[in-house]
């Protein structure tokens, strides 16, 4: 499998007059094409800002950071954008849908914008397939206050799917749902990887870490081991 994410020796410190905090120390991270990485911890061990800089929505203080072999721990913000837009998919916890946007228009809008600029036609077939995929094509005429919060999370992941990205960053998808939407959700995600999705989820719910194949954990900006590794050593050994 071609690796995805490839992190080594990765840092981030956030400095005041005062203050230095060592936000992340010496991230070691490989995502491969089609694997399911959970990432969890206690509040404030580093787990947004970890997905802020994979994401490039913020840059490491130091190491290397790799996505699809391209070096991206130093790009300017314009070029950072434009690899964002093209390789990573975005789902966070409170949706970010434009409410005077219809959910049709919601999808499209990272087509709308990108630079491979498609034509109206290609990206409104593309946009009434992804929402056929996460199950709300009948939908797609409705604005997004007239769903509940299961069906807005859907649409965010039909917006994150449309640009077919080389992987899908979720920060705490389930947050903001009750525990049946938040089960109907997850569903998805899983099915998503079963097709063949790259996904790296950052959750604080153990179940739903529980889901990945690869499951990470942080502590004060460090990783602690990945779990699924340790359990392949133990049963070889066994």
């Amino acid at each position: 499998m071609d690796v995805v994410i490839s992190m080594q020796a990765v840092n981030k410190v956030f400095e005041t007059e005062l203050l230095q905090t060592h936000a992340l120390r010496n991230i070691q991270l490989i995502i491969k094409e089609g694997e399911f990485v959970s990432i969890s911890g206690p509040s404030g061990c580093g787990k947004s800002t970890l997905l802020s800089i994979m994401g490039l929505l913020e840059s490491p203080s130091s190491g290397e950071y790799y996505i699809n072999g391209t070096d991206v721990s130093k790009l300017t913000p314009d070029d950072a954008a434009e690899i964002r837009n093209k390789s990573i998919g975005f789902i966070f916890q409170s949706f970010n849908l434009a409410n005077e946007l219809s959910v049709l228009e919601n999808v499209s809008l990272p087509l709308r914008y990108s630079s491979a600029k498609p034509d109206k036609a290609s990206i409104k077939q593309r946009a009434l397939a992804c929402l056929e995929q996460v199950g709300l094509s009948h939908r797609a005429g409705h604005k997004p206050n007239q769903l509940s919060g299961g069906q807005q999370q859907r649409v965010a992941i039909a917006r994150a799917l449309i640009a077919e990205p080389a992987i899908l960053l979720i920060d705490e998808p389930t947050g903001n749902l009750d525990s049946k939407s938040g089960d109907s959700v997850m569903r998805l995600i899983g099915e998503l990887h079963r097709q063949g999705c790259t996904i790296c989820m950052v959750t604080h719910d153990p179940r739903y870490a529980d889901m990945a194949p690869k499951k990470i954990k942080l502590l004060d900006g460090e990783i602690l081991g990945d779990i699924s590794t340790v359990v392949a050593h133990a049963t070889l050994e066994v």
